[in-house]
């Protein structure tokens, strides 16, 4: 088992941000052990290459964290491989579009199950040992989906909202017993979900400000917390 304080947990890992996120962490921490999860296990094999061309150990858990046995399986592997989490990154999540008209109860119920339950699977299993263990901190990777309303964003607004409020939730029931919870809050990132566009880069974040952001409250002292972190694209939101 590792030394718990270099272990990170970093989910949606295989690209985007989590990818970035996973890289990043290994390159600060060059001794560190990461526990990446995804679905793509050829994805998340690419990524853990990377992470340990700069020094880390990657441990790699292909799982489908909105199927609840799933979710649970690869969260009792990388307790029994590695212990509690020092931080655990929760970034899975994707982008359903449709307004009022267009949404069918599947396509809310996948948003759904993707961006919100499936963070619920994971921090219902991996928050509890941190709590035990005294310390550790949890990074909620949300959306500026959370804090306002878009068009044609139904589902993915609503389950943005409910994954701030599930990081806000579960920041006031842990700051008296050791833990540290930020829900980081970014508009448009340069990911997969935008490769249809003809908006140059530039018009983003990168998912490498995204992983700097996570890095840097991180390493915070114990004596604070961002509690939420909102990050825009320099000219405002798309």
């Amino acid at each position: 088992m590792t030394d718990r304080q270099q272990h990170f947990v970093v989910t949606g890992a295989s690209q985007g941000m989590g990818r970035a996120i996973a890289i990043r962490l290994a390159e600060a921490y060059p001794g560190a052990h990461l526990s990446l999860l995804a679905r793509t296990e050829e994805s998340l094999n690419e990524v853990a290459a990377v992470c340990e061309a700069h020094g880390a150990e990657a441990r790699v858990y292909p799982c489908d964290l909105t199927v609840e046995i799933s979710a649970a399986g690869a969260c009792e592997q990388l307790l029994a491989a590695s212990g509690a989490p020092a931080l655990y990154v929760n970034n899975a999540g994707t982008f359903l579009p449709g307004g009022i008209r267009e949404t069918t109860f599947d396509t809310w119920r996948r948003q759904m199950d993707i961006n919100l339950t499936s963070a619920f699977h994971v921090a219902s299993r991996l928050v509890p040992p941190m709590i035990d263990a005294g310390s550790g901190h949890v990074v909620f990777v949300t959306s500026v989906a959370a804090v306002r309303g878009y068009p044609r964003g139904l589902a993915y607004c609503a389950s943005k909202h409910g994954l701030l409020g599930l990081a806000r939730a579960v920041r006031e029931e842990t700051k008296t017993l050791g833990l540290r919870v930020t829900a980081l809050i970014p508009g448009s990132t340069r990911t997969s979900s935008w490769d249809d566009t003809d908006l140059p880069d530039e018009r983003f974040i990168s998912p490498e400000d995204i992983a700097e952001a996570v890095l840097g409250v991180y390493r915070l002292s114990g004596r604070s917390v961002v509690e939420e972190m909102l990050i825009r694209p320099q000219l405002g939101d798309i």
